[in-house]
């Protein structure tokens, strides 16, 4: 899992499949990441479609490229409304605090469960991470 978060991390933007009511995807830039207690958590606005999104079909797919590698990650996004989880994603990207706090009632923190990741490049052989 410490792998897959640097990758994010170093990745800067990284990409989010959803899939939206209708069955169709949709995939939109984040970068926030951190791990709490033990897990990869990711971020949004509760009031925004992603996280409706995310709380209807909870599978979900990440992309991202980094140093000359990609990711691809399939994984379960499940909410966690625990003060505690948002804060600890707020500190760690400090850069949303413009527009989110614990407890606002919008901060949405999400854990991945049942996380596998490919970390892939063309000179080397895949690096395969399950969490």
């Amino acid at each position: 899992m410490e792998e897959v978060f640097e990758f994010l991390k170093n990745a800067g933007t990284w990409y989010l499949a959803t899939v939206d009511d209708e069955g169709n995807p949709q995939v939109r830039p984040f970068g926030a990441q951190n791990i709490f207690e033990g897990k990869l958590y990711i971020q949004t606005g509760l009031k925004k479609n992603v996280a409706k999104q995310l709380l209807a079909h909870p599978h979900i797919a990440i992309s991202g490229m980094a140093k000359g590698k990609w990711i691809r990650l399939n994984a379960e996004a499940v909410y966690d409304e625990r003060i505690e989880a948002q804060q600890a994603m707020l500190d760690a990207n400090p850069e949303l605090k413009d527009m989110y706090a614990a407890g606002d009632g919008n901060t949405a923190v999400f854990y991945l469960k049942n996380a596998a990741a490919s970390i892939c490049s063309f000179t080397e052989d895949p690096v395969t991470v399950s969490f």
